[in-house]
């Protein structure tokens, strides 16, 4: 297999990773065949897993256009993935010229496109580091250059924390990045769950054994454990519901069935 000259020579490229399953899911080109071919079979199950994604990610502009909005200009995006068109940085900047933006994930290639997509833009960096050591990520030195924690920072945790097993304690990961947070700051989130998938709970856990297979399982839990999340959190309207549903730009009776599946939601600090 060749190596593409955007794939970092430490990454073992026969393994599939999520963050480039994602990209493929997108339409996006930072992919190997080992994704696709893993993308596809979870896609046997789950035949509208494109979908989901497309929600994910519009739900992700809106709630970043919402936070600008409420006056936040830094943004911390935790399990970033490969950066694709209309990313973080580009939506907060656009509508707050000079926003700060922190990007954050563990694959190299997310981490080693994002450096390349954001090479000369000063008010935006990336930090390899891991969700599960949320003391790494805030004490980093971009995160020092570019966040300034005594000032609200809007904090995404988008498609990430449903990577994160029971026993890697995400709750207490959250916790942690909660109470560094100063009042009036925003935690932006998405979780995948089973409720709201049009399909048979039986056939979408195939789609999950997929990525337990290439040892990334997804947890799916459910709503009230992902409610969970915002302990410490005022839940802003309209709460906590699947992703065309929270503060649609059209009408969400029109999106596809595939996109209710998950949930989103905003909180903020007191």
């Amino acid at each position: 297999m060749e190596r593409p000259a955007w794939a970092p020579r430490s990454i073992d490229i026969s393994v599939p990773s999520v963050s480039r399953m994602y990209d493929y899911y997108l339409g996006g080109s930072h992919n190997f065949e080992v994704d696709r071919e893993a993308a596809r079979k979870a896609m046997e199950f789950l035949p509208g897993l494109p979908k989901i994604m497309q929600a994910n990610r519009a739900f992700l502009r809106r709630a970043v256009r919402f936070a600008a909005g409420q006056g936040i200009d830094q943004f911390l995006d935790i399990g970033s993935g490969i950066p694709t068109f209309g990313n973080v940085h580009e939506i907060a900047q656009e509508a707050r010229p000079g926003a700060h933006v922190v990007y954050v994930d563990h694959d190299p290639v997310a981490v080693a496109h994002s450096r390349s997509v954001l090479e000369g833009n000063a008010d935006a960096d990336v930090v390899a580091a891991d969700l599960r050591k949320p003391q790494e990520i805030l004490t980093s030195p971009e995160v020092a250059r570019l966040i300034d924690l005594d000032r609200p920072v809007a904090l995404l945790l988008v498609a990430v924390l449903h990577f994160l097993e029971d026993t890697d304690e995400p709750h207490r990961a959250v916790a942690e990045l909660r109470a560094a947070l100063p009042p009036g700051s925003l935690l932006i989130l998405t979780h995948a769950s089973y409720e709201g998938i049009p399909l048979p709970e039986e056939r979408a856990e195939g789609a999950v054994d997929v990525y337990r297979d290439i040892r990334t399982p997804l947890v799916m839990r459910p709503r009230e454990e992902i409610a969970r999340f915002f302990d410490g959190f005022e839940l802003l309207d309209p709460g906590l519901v699947h992703l065309p549903d929270w503060r649609p730009e059209s009408a969400p009776e029109d999106e596809d069935d595939f996109a209710f599946s998950g949930y989103a939601g905003v909180g903020r600090t007191a």
